[in-house]
């Protein structure tokens, strides 16, 4: 059944992306909502599934068809469930559905090809994000890496016409093009190391070894590897993408900082626990470029005026504190605090996305006050002295 997980937004994807133009808004949205919902409830069987097993034999997986055979390398597209993926797909699937019904309502001004457009890229991004975590191995894993990438691009440029949007979307896919550079490399690197591609080969090839007193094969490897999660999660100095993001809609915002491409790189760390463990010159490295990017991000954040961008300057700060636990070794610290934010996050993203659809696309917070009934008397307050706003002192009356 694991392959029904990818393959439920996948689905979705193909049918609203060929014949989502001459269907209602209402099938359009509420068919890409059901298949993220199909695709949750078969996760819930899974992981239940993966629990009734003994601790050590908590692992499922399926074997799609071999990939790549050559010589003595085999390489199968083989799907994985353990503890972690667990996790994962539980918080991409259950996030995941709620952004899709609540995007329903939030896009519903958009024209119905606008609106199956959306819901196609929509899905296509769940896809993706769950093939990268399922992935047994790393050329899998990096075929949803890329794929959450496109999709990026394609949704933070949703309204295209807008120059800033489209600008966004391609600073994102050019920043992400850096940072997968050096995720190939390390793989390669892996690779010529061990001759396999698969995490737990590549972890029981690594567990007897004696960690890297200074740099070598491991730590250049892991390394490599991290610079491409710099990229995927905006850590320091691949962070500059995050910010703009907020070009696209408010719901794919919360999907990109709650459920999914930015948690990448973190999960990618996870994953590969016992490889980074034995470079500790690495996870020093990690260590410090998660405790900067935390402290630098967060004070950007509290001089913001978008709504939106004090959120996003937020969830480059808190990445921060995940590769900080991941850069000690508090590896399933960092995993929790991933679940936890995905929760977090995703409410304050989609409560934004609240207020700036009743204000009428108003997202500057200096502003938003002037916009509303004063608690007391159900005047609007008088903000004639905060004349460098440039809003009128009297705003029509706006509907809570």
């Amino acid at each position: 059944m694991i392959a029904f997980i990818p393959l439920f937004p996948l689905l979705g994807f193909a049918i609203n992306a060929s014949m989502g133009r001459r269907l209602p808004k209402t099938i359009s949205g509420g068919f890409a909502s059901l298949v993220m919902l199909a695709s949750f409830a078969v996760s819930v069987i899974v992981v239940s599934q993966v629990a009734n097993l003994a601790p050590a034999q908590r692992v499922i997986e399926q074997t799609l068809y071999t990939w790549i055979a050559s010589g003595d390398f085999n390489l199968a597209l083989t799907l994985r469930v353990d503890p972690l993926a667990s996790v994962m797909i539980l918080v991409i699937t259950g996030i995941g559905s709620l952004i899709h019904i609540y995007s329903t309502a939030y896009m519903h001004e958009e024209s119905g090809s606008e609106y199956a457009r959306y819901f196609s890229y929509l899905n296509l991004f769940a896809a993706f994000m769950l093939v990268l975590v399922l992935g047994a191995n790393f050329l899998v894993l990096f075929i949803g890496w890329e794929g959450v990438g496109l999709c990026s691009y394609l949704l933070i440029g949703f309204w295209f016409e807008k120059k800033s949007a489209s600008d966004a979307g391609k600073k994102a896919f050019v920043v992400n093009r850096i940072g997968d550079y050096a995720f190939i490399l390390g793989t390669l690197l892996l690779f010529v190391r061990f001759g396999t591609l698969d995490f737990q080969r590549i972890a029981s090839a690594v567990a007897p070894l004696t960690p890297e007193g200074m740099f070598g094969t491991l730590s250049v490897a892991t390394l490599l590897l991290f610079i491409g999660a710099t990229g995927k999660s905006a850590q320091i100095p691949l962070y500059v993408w995050l910010p703009d993001a907020m070009e696209g809609p408010t719901p794919v915002s919360a999907l990109i900082h709650a459920a999914t491409m930015v948690t990448a790189g973190v999960y990618m760390i996870g994953r590969n626990a016992v490889l980074f463990s034995h470079a500790p010159e690495t996870m020093m490295i990690v260590a410090v470029i998660g405790a900067a990017t935390a402290l630098f991000a967060g004070t950007i954040g509290l001089v913001q005026n978008d709504i939106k961008r004090v959120l996003a300057y937020s969830t480059v700060s808190q990445l921060g504190y995940m590769f900080l636990a991941m850069g000690v070794g508090a590896f399933g610290a960092g995993i929790f605090h991933l679940y936890t934010h995905a929760f977090f996050k995703a409410c304050l993203f989609l409560g934004s996305g609240a207020v700036i659809h009743a204000l009428h696309g108003e997202q500057d917070i200096r502003n938003i006050r002037a916009r509303t009934r004063h608690p007391l008397d159900g005047r609007h307050p008088d903000i004639a002295a905060d004349r460098d706003l440039h809003v009128p002192a009297r705003l029509p009356h706006v509907p809570r």
